[in-house]
């Protein structure tokens, strides 16, 4: 596969989409490097985000995040995952235009039994299965403003999702489906 724009890919979702599960086995499948911003950020600052979060806040967060994802953008040649709330910066969503952005989406029972027992902020404390709606809602269609594609992972095997991604990056069609079925009536 040739690369025309780097990363070959970047993947954006709720937590617990997979973006991490499916970046690692995306990558893989198309022999080059995977890259997570949040992982990038904690290396950066020596300290989990969650660390960052009750420290120093969420927008001294957003701030790093907004750098750290502009810098990836421009160097990683892979696979590259966005923390799930990196597209509700502008500057970040304005960057991302031009790039194979691809949309993991999950629905919200499936996101919260996915993140259940996670260490991330936003969901942390109260009723998660509303903090979760709300994130939904709030990000939804920012998602949707990046994406070139977008691809479900709910109730589907890995493997499955990253055929869809592979099939849509290779065809350069963002609607293509996996696994070489293409009949049938709509």
């Amino acid at each position: 596969m040739s690369v025309l724009t780097r990363p070959v890919a970047v993947l954006v979702g709720l937590p617990g989409a997979g973006k991490t599960t499916i970046g690692r086995k995306l990558a893989r499948r198309l022999d080059v490097g995977f890259h997570d911003t949040d992982q990038m950020i904690e290396e950066l600052e020596g300290r989990a985000i969650p660390e960052i979060f009750a420290t120093d806040g969420e927008p001294a967060f957003r701030a790093i995040e907004e750098r750290v994802v502009g810098e990836a953008l421009e160097t990683v040649d892979g696979v590259l995952s966005l923390g799930g709330g990196a597209i509700l910066s502008e500057v970040t969503r304005e960057r991302l235009r031009g790039h194979r952005v691809v949309h993991l989406t999950i629905g919200v029972a499936e996101g919260v039994r996915r993140s259940a027992g996670s260490t991330r902020p936003l969901l942390s404390g109260g009723d998660v299965t509303a903090r979760y709606q709300a994130l939904l809602t709030e990000r939804a269609p920012l998602y949707r403003e990046v994406a070139w594609t977008t691809v479900t992972t709910e109730r589907r095997s890995s493997g499955k999702v990253v055929t869809d991604i592979v099939d849509r990056l290779e065809s350069g069609d963002p609607h293509a489906r996996g696994g070489g079925v293409r009949g049938g009536s709509r």
